[in-house]
């Protein structure tokens, strides 16, 4: 059964069925009103049926699965207490969002214990983090396996069951472990499947594990006013060159560039670094310290142009986005309105640009078709190089060998950037804190020098090793 987003009577938090102290919580978050999928959502799952939701990141489909997950939860008084929900979720990015979205959420509870599983991190510190208790559990499925098999982690007890972008995780192979994990759960829990796009394998996901499920699915359409579409048709041995045209004509600060391989990425990556672009490649490959340097220099504004595929591109949420460019057209036209959904948000605009040739008409046409309008197109040759030197990022990032198993807190590293190198806060970009890393961006001009005087100096009474990404 397929409920469209008009069947929710109300878009105010306080027509739901949610106690006080939850609703004063939504208020200081900041959350007044429901986001389509969260009004389509919510009141099926307050209610404690399965639901499968179609909506993209941005959407606000945290807070449709986080709230019925949050208000779920039974208070046991015990120190060491059963896992009670699990979040799935495809990359480590994805799940670190998700995990500080159900803890704002469960503020007004008490003691809610939300622990995240994910690869790329010792295994020693989650188990004994679960040793301690968890009441809810936020991982990929390899790592929650590698768990399931030590028997540091138990699932029995779990009530509310969460697949965030199931369709990704279905893509980058995940349906065994999948399966491994929900025959753990208890039978009689509650599943919640979030989806940006609707392949036959999430049917076969659904009718395997999920109970007469509620189907909910809102429009992922974007104004023509707030981001304006271009298309431009190419040859195939022209992409690469007309990605250059392109980032010389328009001159953005940063660009997200979707190709549809893994190869592509790579030749496009070194394509752009030859030119003296500072760009980076995000895909499948890539080991986790790389894939964290790359998602943390291209967020902090230290790279122009990210190159990636969609399965790795996933999680990836950067504010202020400029423009995306389609180097390739994707043959499903619900992920194309993902790609471009990742520029224009909130109040700014943005600009997506897809390169397509004859062969990829036919996509073309299934998106005009799922957007319900013609495509604007411009020639390649009206592509001028814009005044100006090369396309460089604003910022640089320093990568400091010490993290949070050090208790380095970014208070400190701002502390020692203002003391040791009289940086001013408008002269430091974002300091990420790392397990094991501390990752912090510097105005471009300077960052040589800070990355020279840090490493000679102190932070909270260490000496520490600094070096420039």
């Amino acid at each position: 059964m397929t409920i469209p987003d008009s069947a929710a009577t109300s878009d105010r938090f306080d027509q739901l069925a949610l106690p006080p102290s939850c609703l004063s919580n939504l208020e200081q978050l900041g959350y007044t009103r429901m986001t389509p999928i969260q009004a389509a959502a919510l009141p099926r799952a307050l209610a404690g049926q399965d639901l499968i939701a179609q909506a993209s990141t941005g959407s606000g489909k945290t807070v449709a699965f986080g709230l019925p997950l949050v208000e779920r939860l039974q208070s046991t008084g015990l120190p060491s207490t059963p896992v009670q929900a699990v979040v799935l979720c495809p990359t480590r990015e994805l799940a670190d969002q998700v995990t500080l979205e159900i803890r704002r959420l469960a503020r007004a509870r008490a003691n809610v214990k939300v622990v995240t599983l994910c690869g790329g991190v010792p295994l020693r510190g989650q188990t004994l983090s679960l040793q301690h208790g968890a009441d809810v559990v936020v991982g990929t499925p390899g790592r929650i396996l590698d768990h399931l098999e030590r028997q540091s982690l138990s699932l029995h007890g779990v009530h509310t069951l969460v697949l965030d972008e199931a369709d990704r995780m279905l893509d980058m192979g995940f349906f065994d472990d999948i399966a491994k994990v929900v025959h753990q759960c208890a039978k009689d829990r509650q599943t919640l499947l979030f989806s940006a796009t609707y392949p036959p394998d999430i049917a076969k996901l659904a009718e395997q594990f999920m109970r007469a499920p509620q189907q909910v699915k809102v429009e992922a359409q974007h104004s023509a006013h707030k981001i304006r579409q271009i298309f431009y048709e190419v040859k195939e041995n022209e992409r690469l060159h007309v990605v250059s045209l392109l980032l010389a004509h328009f001159r953005p600060e940063r660009t997200l560039a979707f190709c549809n391989t893994k190869q592509q990425c790579r030749d496009l990556a070194a394509v752009l670094q030859a030119q003296g672009i500072s760009a980076l490649a995000l895909y499948g490959e890539l080991e986790q310290r790389e894939r964290d340097q790359v998602l943390v220099q291209f967020a902090n504004r230290s790279c122009s142009v990210l190159v990636a595929t969609d399965v790795a591109s996933r999680g990836l949420d950067v504010s202020g986005l400029e423009a995306v460019i389609n180097v390739d057209v994707t043959p499903d036209p619900e992920v194309h309105i993902h790609r471009i959904g990742r520029t224009g948000r909130g109040d700014a605009e943005g600009l997506a640009l897809t390169l397509a040739s004859l062969d990829e008409m036919g996509s073309v046409g299934k998106i005009e078709q799922l957007q319900g309008r013609e495509s604007e197109w411009q020639p390649v040759s009206a592509l001028k190089p814009a005044p100006g030197g090369p396309l460089l990022p604003p910022m640089r990032t320093l990568q400091i060998v010490g993290g949070r198993k050090e208790k380095i807190r970014p208070g400190d590293v701002m502390g020692a950037l203002a003391g040791e190198c009289g940086l001013t806060r408008e002269q430091v970009g974002k300091i990420n804190v790392n397990e094991f890393s501390t990752y912090v961006a510097i105005e471009a001009s300077r960052a040589a020098a800070v990355a020279a005087q840090l490493g000679n100096g102190r932070i909270k009474g260490r000496s520490v090793k600094v070096r420039l990404l």
